[in-house]
């Protein structure tokens, strides 16, 4: 089976499931060639929705994990949005769909050499409008804030102060919180209030740095 058919396979998968709900995301996931980003020993598991090593002891998360994101942060036109944790380039590549080219996605690595695969992933499936810099991601990337949008692709003790603070009022930030089995949490900040919500449980490796493990 060509890869466009296991993509639509998938997406249908997902929409079954209810992970992927709304057209916005649909369209991002069938756009975004996600064999282009993992290792090539492993593009014929691309589509199995699970996650895959992509190296340094991390992991492209499984496809209805970045459906469940997405649609929970409920990304829109124009946005600035921050990623921490940019991995292998293609979670950010599906939210530069829905952020479209009037947006832009910051995402910060803090493995050099995934920062720069990132890159050539992103380069070579034709997205414009990420911006992909290597540093410690606990403590955000104040140089473009506020975001309108933040996520963490990996698990952290608790919610890094920086990011709040580096979220726009009103804005959407997403956790997960735990070590290994951790809880999804989506924190709205709404006329200088949190108000958090659990999205139950997930797994991801950890967030290592400052406000990290």
């Amino acid at each position: 089976m060509a890869y466009m058919e296991k993509r639509k396979a998938l997406i249908e998968k997902l929409k079954r499931e209810g992970r992927i709900k709304s057209d916005e995301v649909e369209k991002a996931f069938l756009e975004v060639p996600r064999e282009e980003f993992v290792p090539e020993v492993m593009r014929d598991y691309a589509y199995v929705d699970t996650p895959l090593e992509i190296g340094n002891g991390q992991t492209i998360s499984a496809p209805h994990m970045v459906a469940i994101m997405c649609e929970a942060l409920d990304i829109k036109k124009g946005q600035k949005i921050l990623e921490i944790g940019a991995g292998s380039g293609y979670h950010a590549a599906i939210v530069s769909k829905l952020v479209g080219e009037a947006g832009h996605v910051y995402t910060v690595e803090r493995f050099s050499l995934l920062a720069e695969k990132a890159q050539e992933h992103l380069e070579i499936v034709g997205v414009k409008n990420v911006t992909v810099e290597v540093g410690d991601g606990s403590e955000g990337f104040s140089e473009h804030a506020p975001y309108e949008r933040i996520y963490v692709t990996c698990a952290a003790p608790k919610t890094p102060r920086p990011l709040v603070d580096q979220l726009s009022d009103p804005g959407k930030l997403m956790v997960p919180i735990g070590r290994l089995m951790c809880e999804l949490k989506l924190i709205e900040k709404k006329e200088g209030k949190l108000i958090e919500k659990n999205l139950g449980g997930c797994a991801f490796v950890p967030l290592v740095g400052k406000h990290g493990f």
